[in-house]
């Protein structure tokens, strides 16, 4: 992978303000509010748009990467990364607490949101990284565990004409007291391959 920055914690604009962000040596650790989220429509039949993400400007050929760590006990606890366009044009990618089992995954919404996820209860417990690149017409996911091996997550079209943020995000759609220390926010180059 390309040599990264650090992003600064103070950087960037939350979407919806946390119950709490604090900052604890190089880290970040944040607590979702009840009832945070992000989808539209399908499927469910709601628009959810109160999920806490950080966004600092994500220019076409550079990638962001998001380190954290949570304690997975929640149902539909969430966290990764989201990429922002604006209200109907957004991604979310990395891991969800759902039915006993740790999922990997991202949701791609173009008006409406789809979602893809695939378990990975071998990553509790883990330190877990998401990487998004921008490519002219793509945002490549990726992800791994504790510093394993990367592992592609989606190919999904993204308008490289249009403004565009990124960052850190969580949720916490059916409880309070959701708390994700997030260890790591970087700025790289994009990846230039998806193999």
């Amino acid at each position: 992978m390309p040599e990264s920055d650090m992003i600064s914690w103070t950087s960037g604009t939350w979407t919806t303000e946390p119950v709490t962000a604090e900052e604890r040596d190089g880290t970040l650790v944040v607590t979702a509010a009840e009832g945070s989220d992000a989808w539209r429509h399908t499927a469910y039949g709601f628009v959810h748009d109160t999920e806490h993400a950080l966004l600092a400007p994500l220019a076409v050929g550079e990638a962001m990467e998001v380190s954290f760590r949570a304690p997975w006990d929640g149902q539909f606890d969430q966290t990764g990364i989201f990429v922002r366009r604006d209200d109907e044009h957004w991604i979310k990618a990395g891991v969800e607490y759902a039915d006993g089992h740790l999922g990997l995954g991202a949701v791609v919404t173009d008006i409406r949101s789809d979602w893809s996820v695939g378990h990975v209860d071998d990553w509790h417990g883990s330190e877990l990284t998401v990487r998004v690149s921008r490519w002219a017409d793509a945002v490549i996911v990726r992800a791994r565990a504790a510093g394993g091996e990367w592992r592609l997550v989606r190919v999904a079209p993204f308008d490289g004409s249009a403004a565009a943020s990124a960052g850190p995000f969580l949720a916490g759609p059916t409880r309070p007291g959701l708390v994700v220390t997030f260890t790591r926010w970087t700025r790289s180059s994009a990846d230039d391959a998806l193999h």
